[in-house]
């Protein structure tokens, strides 16, 4: 099955980076987004981010855990982030983690593709089994 959707982010929390030496720092984020579409829900994001001199080389890790519906299916589940630029080449990968889906959402597996449009908008599509 594939959901589609939009969503927004929101309350950006930068820690003090916990590590900075030579030009690369080493930070904590947390954040929230709330799901528009074919999942609806919000979540808590947790992000470890390492920033580098090049300012298109950084990249980061992620922990998310996301309790809405997917398609009319309520309950939770966490999913993974590994994203890097390198000089500006991009890839991103977030997965669910196996075994962490509740409610009616027990077995779920899958992938999300996150796009930033132009107008600085967020939108996802998730290819997931159930």
């Amino acid at each position: 099955m594939t959901a589609k959707g939009t969503f927004d982010t929101a309350n950006w929390d930068a820690k003090q980076p916990y590590e900075e030496r030579d030009g690369v720092t080493l930070g904590l984020v947390t954040m929230t987004k709330t799901f528009h579409g074919d999942l609806t829900g919000t979540s808590l994001v947790t992000l470890m981010i390492a920033t580098t001199p090049v300012e298109d080389s950084r990249s980061y890790v992620a922990l998310e855990r996301i309790e809405g519906a997917l398609h009319g299916r309520s309950g939770s589940f966490v999913v993974q982030h590994n994203a890097v630029s390198d000089r500006g080449a991009h890839s991103l990968r977030v997965s669910v983690v196996p075994d962490s889906g509740t409610g009616e959402l027990t077995g779920l597996r899958g992938e999300m593709q996150i796009v930033i449009g132009p107008d600085g908008g967020h939108s996802y599509t998730f290819d997931y089994t159930l």
